[in-house]
Order: structure tokens, then sequence, then C-alpha cells
């Protein structure tokens, strides 16, 4: 059986830096070069087997210099993360939560609280390169996911399908890959037990299963019968001949572009069917050519506002970044809908304005003055200290332009004015 292809190719600082904007959240001022350095395999086992998480740098604030209170306060929960994103010495699993948070899409609504919304967050960082299958088990239920497709109102007497079918239409098959309406209705049987209990002014809580609200009778899933529960619900679907193929065409679309080859495709599906392991299969990923020779990707506005501020050397304070990461496009903990974030939609007219506020609010208080004097050193002052090392032609010449006019016009604007040009530019908005 062949294997995987390995990009073997020059591995400097510009292949560093997409790992580090396709793993994680950007490289910190200097982080390519070091990186590069380990070459390809140990760069990128670097970040999939990294060493106890720290956490460097000033704690968060809110827009008024208060401490964050991601329990309490409206937004304080997109605080909350977006410092872990900027200040995280494992920026992969880190990365790999906000995958499976859009995998597994869930709002806080119907009487999900912050905190319940953070605990499955926290789920999906303990699992982001272990088991699927584990990881597909705790989801399912998980008091997060149970309130908001209806797990905990799913009974004998009143099956609901609302997981059952999101189970296998999004999670581990498809839409209409090798499932039948009959499999729906046989799955929510299956899945029927759990409860939860709702109090005034405490919401919704004690979060169990009982088995007298369970149907304990033979089912029929797949073509196969037995008296099947909940976690039988998710076995059946991981032993799906059609899974596998589910699960490396979706997860690879979070690193590349573009589909995989064929022949690709296959084995990485190899790969993932020997214990349905998160970790080879990333780290496959990773190391292949398409990543690094391939289309660039556009940022997911959470990654680029995180990696603005881990360029500057800034830190989560002074903005509201939730309301910004709304007019992005990009609200954590508050996905559209089921199906999660449409990747096709984070760059348009609408969130284009979020953007450029983003970038405004990572440069404000960022900039230590310029002693260029040519518009040319300007762009190129202001391009180092957002951490790009190359501009293209284009982008080149519209900054220079602005610089010329601004060094004329309005000398004091001037390094402002380019510095948020470039972070507008296709070279940071993309990797």
């Amino acid at each position: 059986m062949a294997a995987v292809p390995v990009y073997r190719g020059s591995f400097g600082a510009a292949q560093a830096e997409r790992l580090l904007w396709r793993a994680g959240f950007g490289p910190r001022p200097g982080e390519a070069s070091r990186l590069a350095k380990l070459g390809l395999r140990r760069a990128v086992l670097s970040l999939t087997r990294p060493g106890a998480e720290r956490l460097l740098g000033p704690a968060p604030r809110d827009a008024r210099g208060a401490p964050i209170a991601p329990f309490d306060v409206n937004g304080h929960d997109h605080l909350w993360w977006l410092d872990r994103m900027v200040r995280s010495t494992t920026p992969l699993p880190e990365r790999m939560a906000l995958v499976w948070h859009d995998w597994f899409a869930t709002q806080r609504v119907g009487g999900i609280t912050q905190e319940r919304m953070i605990d499955q967050n926290q789920l999906f960082r303990r699992h982001a390169l272990g088991s699927f299958a584990r990881l597909l088990e705790d989801v399912t239920k998980d008091p997060a996911m149970l309130r908001w497709l209806n797990g905990d109102r799913n009974t004998v007497r009143s099956p609901n399908e609302n997981y059952a079918r999101e189970l296998m239409e999004l999670f581990t098959l498809g839409v209409n890959r090798g499932y039948t309406e009959e499999d729906i209705r046989e799955q929510a049987r299956a899945l029927t037990g759990w409860r939860s209990l709702r109090r005034p002014g405490q919401g919704i809580y004690d979060f169990r299963y009982v088995a007298r609200q369970h149907d304990d009778g033979v089912k029929t899933v797949f073509g196969k019968s037995g008296n099947f529960d909940w976690q039988d619900a998710c076995r059946l679907c991981l032993e799906h001949p059609n899974h596998p193929s589910f699960f490396v065409a979706k997860l690879w679309s979070y690193f590349v572009p573009t589909a995989p080859p064929a022949a690709t495709r296959r084995e990485l599906e190899s790969i993932y069917r020997k214990g349905y392991g998160i970790r080879p299969v990333v780290e496959a990923i990773l190391q292949h050519p398409a990543l690094y020779r391939g289309p660039r990707m556009v940022k997911p506005p959470v990654v680029y506002a995180a990696g603005l501020l881990r360029a500057l050397g800034r830190g989560v304070e002074g903005a509201n970044w939730a309301n910004l990461g709304a007019q992005s496009g990009q609200r954590l903990f508050r996905p559209p809908d089921v199906a999660g974030w449409d990747d096709s939609r984070w760059l348009d007219t609408s969130t284009f304005r979020g953007r450029w506020h983003t970038a405004g609010a990572a440069l404000r208080g960022a900039s230590t003055p310029s002693r260029a004097r040519s518009a040319s050193a300007l762009v190129d002052d202001a391009a180092r200290a957002l951490g790009v090392k190359t501009l293209t032609k284009p982008t080149r010449t519209v900054a220079i332009r602005l610089a010329q006019d601004t060094l004329r016009s309005n000398p004091e604007a001037a390094q402002a004015a380019v510095r948020q040009l470039l972070a507008l530019s296709p070279e940071v908005q993309t990797s």
C-alpha cells in the first residue's frame, strides 16, 4: 500500500509561516524562522505533539479595561477564547477546538448558558487530536448539544429526530450518503433517554440519562437490528462504510482549499480506519505537498484577528472583540446554524467592513514610530510590523502610492494609513 505523499520541497520561513497559519493562528515575530530550522517533519510533530500548554502575556480585559467574566457577561466568552488563541503555546489543539466547534456547531440559545458552552469548548480541546469515536460519544451526551438539538427531549413516548438527523447528515456521513428517513427514525429511538431539569433563575441543569425514558425495543439501522442505545447509535455511524470518506474530506477541507487527490484520500481513510485516530490523519495532511504548493486560503475572521494580535505582540484588550467578530462574520459560540460557518462567505461586501474595523482595533496603540523617510521604506516597515515577508507587486505598488500621498499631505498619519492598508491586503487576509 502506497504511503500518503510528503512535501519534499524547500521548507523555509515561508512554508513554516503557512503551516503556522493553517495549523494555528499565525506566527509570533521570529517564530516561523525558528520552526523552519526543525525541518518539515519535526516542525509538524512539534505542533501535533506539543508539551504542556502555557498562556504567555497579560490576561485579557474588556473594552473598559476590566477583567473578563466569561461565564456571566455577554461577549466575554468570545474574549476568553480569542485570548487563548492569542496567548497559547499549543496553537494546533486550540485550532482543532475551533474545527470541532464548527463541525459540531452549537449555539448559545434555548437556556444554554455561557458556562455550558465553555464546558463544551473544553471538551473539544481535550479531544482535539485524540479519538474521533470518543469525541463523538462525548459530544452526543454534552449538555449544550443535548439542549441545542433537543436530545434531552427525546423520549420513548415522544421521539425527537433532530440529533439523529444531524448525527448522520453533518457529523459522520454527509447529506444523503447511505441512510434513509427510516434510519433517522430508528436512530432517534436509540438515542432516547437523556433528560434535564429547568428551574427559574437557574436555567436548565441536571442533565442525565434516565433508563425508563429510553426505548428498549429492537431497532433496525443501516440494515442491522438490535436493542440499540445512544452509544450504539454513534458506533453504527462510525462503522458505516461511508464514514471514513466523509471524515477525511471534511477534515482535509479545514487545512487545504482543494479536494485531496483520490489516492491520497484512500490512504488517509486507511490511516483513519485504524482506531478512528485524529492525530495521524492531521499529521499526514500537514506534511502533504498540497498544503505547501496549493492555493492560498482566506483566514477565518477569528484566526485573522488572533493572528494580527500575535504578530503585533498585543493581547486581548481595548476593543469589543466580540462585536468585531460578529461584524466580520464569526462570533465565537454563535455559529449561524447547525451546519456551522460557510467559509465561502468569509470575505464579502458585508464582512469586509468588520475586517477593516478589526485591523484598526489591532493596530491602535501597537505602532512604534517609524524613522522611514521614503515611501518605500515606510511600506517595508509596515510589512515587517505585520510579519509579512514578501509583498506582491500590485500590493506594493498601491501601498507605495498611498505612502507617497500621505507623506505629502499628512506625514503623521502615513505610518498608520500604510499599516491599515497592508493589514487588509491579500498577503495578510490569506495564507
